[in-house]
């Protein structure tokens, strides 16, 4: 009976703290609670503290590739031979090999799945595209599939993935090969993009074929998953191993191949000139050409039906592409990267000149420099741009870019910023995940998020006021207070607003990670920091976070609870702001402090109206007595001798205290948008003078929806401005200002409207 009554009691003291409510949300939220019961629990492969530990493992998967484009018919035909290591401690009955490629067919669960788009109206690409998915199929034709001394390997494909049936098991540090033949339609990119593709140019009859994904590849087992087979949707891209290649690209004489890797075989498909031209840019301070415009436009006429092979080999690379068209021209310069030289070249045709010529090779040299400084150093001897169909889309070593000028060869701010964000991004992409090998099947911010992050850094080093997009706070707002999001932390396949979740927000809390939580010492140190533990190898988030806190010493959930695990926003406000002063218990202080306070109280409207009218006691004045003198706030005897009592009571060292003027502010604040953030504010004092606070996200640890700060100053403040900055990615400002400032805005006249100019264009006529 005494265990009842004391439960009873003790549910009575949780009900009225509100800590238990018959199983409703508690009445304090904890948005500092750890992370511990979210992260998996950490073992011998990836360690408490965010590092690989010391059973980590990884496969590997070496390729020897044979391949040739057939230009007539826009096919592709190839053989391999995979080298795949059982670097497990597991034993291997079966090998799942990728076949994304198959999502390129009539029946594919990325098609079947698609939901219907909004039918008021369509466009003419639109209903193009829908006609052209219900005939084309540009999934592999497996052929052959054999172990290394020729015998049928039993395999089944499903749909995007292929199971192969070993006929011994590959026990762990053994190694097994095997060779696939296959072959495969070449897309129009312009009509089914997925990635790759082929784009025609009806002027000239001539192509450029930009091939991404083009090869059957082995599928990831790792120490979180096992086999990576989830299907291939379209979105979650690429989950792969480590390896070495070799690959023979068979293609029309006239063709110029650029390709993931080292070319084996220079002196058999260049001429004597571009090889000369080659050595030459190898100490240019600026880029070269290897393949002059002019020759590229003599190609174009050529239409040569004998053959090239060109070889390529490439080093621990996760993935191959290649590019391949008459119609390149080619500029190639040298960037050291601690000392080391890594060739940067440019591919592109005619119709992207001037702009590719001026910009592109450059931005893939400045994309080296600055992530090699804030990452890890760039390991690979070549990184290649290159302008077709492929808007934007990266492989080690090599990336696919759009961007054209117009016809006239001019180009708008937009087009010339929007090349250069774009080549930066996609090269950066050699960090993430080329290099630190996240699994984008699960989690597309892992590569895009990092990426976007480091992209924002690389521009504003390009130039001052780069309008840049991705990873300014400012710029996250009216994304992160929609109603139609979900949780950085969902899978790739299952995002809404794509661009905002997996690029956009994660970028912005990486930037507002280094400059307002951690700062730029810290949190550079601890983001190069997970660079150099994870390159080469296979991080997931637990890592990501984990590092950064290891290294930075600095208790992080909050930041990854709130922007990772959650759609909360940031909207604080400044709700009231509260001024008192100090009563010593000194009369002539206390009561001249009344009296002013006193003095600034505002008459009623009543009281105002009546003082044309005349009172009683003007009329009759012996109604008049000492209570119509009498003034409570002069100071007494007793008000004296009151306060020399008080004085004998306090210990001598306390007493100079009564003389200090201070200002004592209270501020309270209301987290309206639910995400906890450090609270930034500038003061302004009636002097005019300023000073910035900046008050850590801890304050909001015991209550995470309203908190009050006190301020104690020598001078009065006469306003506060909240995230001066726009540093913490506020989505409403107007709640941000004591005292509250007009929202101002602008109104159009009627058929106003914004368009995009060419500058460029326009000054050309004038001076025509």
């Amino acid at each position: 009976m005494l265990v009842q009554h004391k439960q009873m009691f003790v549910m009575f003291l949780l009900m009225v703290s509100g800590w238990a409510a018959h199983g409703q949300e508690v009445a304090h939220d904890d948005k500092f609670r750890q992370l511990e019961e979210i992260l998996p629990t950490p073992n011998s492969y990836r360690t408490a503290s965010g590092a690989p530990g010391h059973a980590y493992w990884q496969q590997q998967a070496d390729y020897d590739i044979k391949v040739e484009i057939d230009d007539a018919r826009q096919m592709l035909t190839g053989s391999e031979r995979i080298s795949y290591t059982n670097n497990s401690p597991d034993t291997l009955r079966y090998l799942w090999v990728q076949l994304e490629n198959n999502i390129k067919t009539p029946a594919s669960d990325s098609e079947l799945a698609a939901s219907a788009p909004e039918m008021d109206e369509v466009s003419y690409w639109w209903l193009h595209h829908e006609l052209a998915k219900e005939t084309f199929d540009g999934g592999f034709k497996i052929s052959r599939v054999v172990d290394d001394h020729g015998a049928a390997i039993d395999h089944t494909i499903v749909k995007t993935m292929m199971r192969l049936d070993l006929r011994e098991p590959l026990k762990p540090k053994d190694t097994t090969r095997f060779h696939i033949n296959w072959s495969c339609k070449i897309n129009d990119a312009k009509v089914i993009g997925r990635r790759t593709g082929y784009e025609y140019f009806e002027k000239d009859k001539n192509y450029i074929y930009e091939l991404g994904h083009w090869f059957p590849r082995m599928a990831a087992y790792t120490d979180v998953n096992g086999w990576q087979n989830k299907q291939f949707m379209g979105r979650g891209e690429f989950t792969l191993e480590f390896g070495n290649y070799k690959v023979a690209i068979t293609v029309p004489a006239d063709h110029i191949v650029a390709a993931t890797g080292v070319l084996q075989n220079p002196e058999k498909v260049l001429t004597k000139n571009q090889r000369e031209r080659l050595k030459k840019a190898e100490s240019a301070e600026r880029p070269l050409f290897v393949v002059t415009p002019e020759e590229a436009l003599a190609a174009q006429g050529s239409k040569r039906t004998d053959k090239k092979t060109w070889v390529f080999h490439a080093e621990n690379v996760r993935d191959f592409a290649f590019a391949s068209s008459r119609k390149f021209i080619w500029d190639a310069m040298v960037q050291k990267v601690e000392g080391k030289p890594v060739w940067a070249m440019s591919y592109y045709p005619n119709e992207a000149a001037p702009l590719w010529s001026r910009y592109s090779t450059h931005a893939i040299a400045h994309t080296l420099d600055v992530y090699s400084r804030f990452a890890t150093a760039y390991p690979y001897p070549v990184a290649l741009s290159v302008n077709g169909p492929i808007h934007g889309m990266e492989y080690p070593m090599i990336c696919f870019c759009g961007r054209r000028p117009e016809e006239d060869g001019t180009y708008s701010k937009r087009t010339k910023y929007g090349l250069i964000s774009l080549v930066i991004h996609e090269v950066g992409h050699n960090w993430f995940p080329m290099m630190i090998n996240s699994d984008e099947r699960q989690w597309t911010w892992m590569d895009e998020g990092l990426n976007s992050f480091l992209q924002s850094v690389a521009q504003r080093e390009w130039e001052e006021k780069y309008p840049a997009r991705w990873g300014t706070p400012r710029n996250i707002g009216s994304y992160m207070s929609s109603d139609r999001q979900v949780p950085i932390m969902t899978n790739s396949e299952s995002l809404l607003q794509f661009g905002g979740n997996a690029y956009a927000k994660p970028a912005a809390a990486l930037t507002i990670l280094r400059e307002t939580v951690l700062g730029r010492e810290l949190f550079d140190f601890a983001f190069k920091e997970y660079c150099r533990r994870w390159a080469f190898k296979r991080p997931e988030p637990a890592d990501l976070f984990r590092t950064l806190e290891d290294a930075s010493a600095v208790d992080l959930d909050w930041f990854w609870r709130g922007w990772f695990y959650t759609t909360d926003h940031v909207d604080i406000a400044i709700e009231k702001v509260r001024l008192f002063e100090m009563e010593t218990g000194d009369p002539e202080n206390d009561k001249a402090l009344a009296r002013a306070r006193k003095a600034k109280e505002k008459e009623s409207l009543s009281s105002i109206r009546d003082k044309k009218r005349v009172k009683r006691v003007e009329r009759f004045p012996e109604l008049l007595d000492f209570y119509n003198e009498y003034d409570p706030l002069a100071v007494t005897v007793k008000d004296r001798d009151d306060f020399a009592e008080l004085l004998q009571g306090i210990e001598d060292r306390y007493k100079p205290l009564l003389k200090v003027k201070r200002y004592f502010y209270v501020l309270d604040f209301v987290n309206k948008g639910g995400l906890v953030m450090p609270v930034i504010l500038d003061m302004v004092y009636e002097d005019g003078t300023q000073r910035q606070v900046r008050i850590p996200a801890e304050l909001w640890r015991r209550n995470s929806k309203r908190v009050s700060k006190l301020f104690v100053t020598q001078k009065k403040i006469v306003s506060v401005t909240l995230d001066p900055h726009l540093e913490t990615a506020d989505t409403d400002l107007s709640n941000n200002h004591w005292p509250r400032l007009p929202v101002e805005g602008v109104v159009p006249l009627k058929g106003h409207e914004e368009k995009q100019t060419n500058p460029m264009q326009e000054a050309r006529k004038q001076k025509e």
